[in-house]
């Protein structure tokens, strides 16, 4: 099973809009075949704890426009790493530093990369 073209489509959504906040290293990988309980992770990162808020705000808006709904928001408080669960598509926009520590993009390298177009 691979994620759905929902999902891959929601992906590059939310990579534009963090794109357009100049998020740094932007990936997405395609986790379906590992998790069941979502087909997509995106990983995006800022230099500081204003900046993620602000990705994570027009993540949502263009998410939104979209016609997607996130169904929880953590870590918004901190600034520091901020996930946006939206089901088939799971974003996590984190602070450099919490990204270097926790290299998610290190634990789920064996997962197919999502194409997200011209950033």
């Amino acid at each position: 099973m691979t994620a759905t073209d929902y999902a891959r489509d929601l992906c590059v959504v939310a990579a534009r809009a963090a794109s357009d906040k100049l998020a740094q290293n932007i990936i997405a990988f395609d986790v379906s075949e590992q998790l069941a309980i979502t087909d997509a992770f995106l990983l995006c990162s800022a230099p500081n704890d204003r900046q993620v808020r602000s990705i994570v705000d027009e993540i949502e808006d263009k998410v939104r426009e979209f016609g997607a709904k996130p169904l929880r928001r953590e870590g918004d408080r901190d600034g520091r790493w901020v996930l946006l669960d939206f089901g088939d598509v799971v974003i996590h926009v984190q602070h450099e530093e919490e990204r270097q520590f926790y290299a998610l993009e290190r634990l789920w390298r064996d997962c197919p990369s999502i194409n997200l177009g011209e950033l």
